[in-house]
């Protein structure tokens, strides 16, 4: 057994005989069979509803958001500005997640993969 960065790694067997270790595993995580993490139900309700959203409307609060954050600026509004043009980023990072769980799903097993 290793300790890396206050990770512990416990050999490639612990996922072969089924075996489920906590370490690390987060609030709301479950492990099924075979050492892999299930997500919670907040999570795959959340991801559920979030697939709902066409990808693109994480795009388009992104751009209205640096739209926004652009008019504050010009009308002086500079701590406004700097607030809403801090959206930018975590609105595209929404997207990708959303893509993501679109494309790819949190728990392949729920849908018999």
């Amino acid at each position: 057994m290793s300790t890396t960065m206050g990770q512990t790694n416990m050999g490639a067997n612990a996922g072969a005989t089924g075996e489920s270790h906590s370490a690390g595993q987060g609030q709301g995580q479950m492990t099924n069979r075979g050492g892999e993490h299930q997500e919670g139900p907040l999570a795959r309700t959340i991801e559920q509803q979030t697939a709902k959203l066409p990808s693109d409307t994480f795009l388009w609060a992104a751009v209205g958001s640096i739209g926004a954050s652009a008019l504050l600026r010009l009308l002086g509004k500079k701590h406004a500005s700097l607030f809403v043009g801090e959206w930018v980023a975590p609105m595209l990072l929404f997207g990708v997640y959303n893509k993501i769980v679109k494309v790819q799903g949190s728990d392949r097993h729920d849908r018999g993969h």
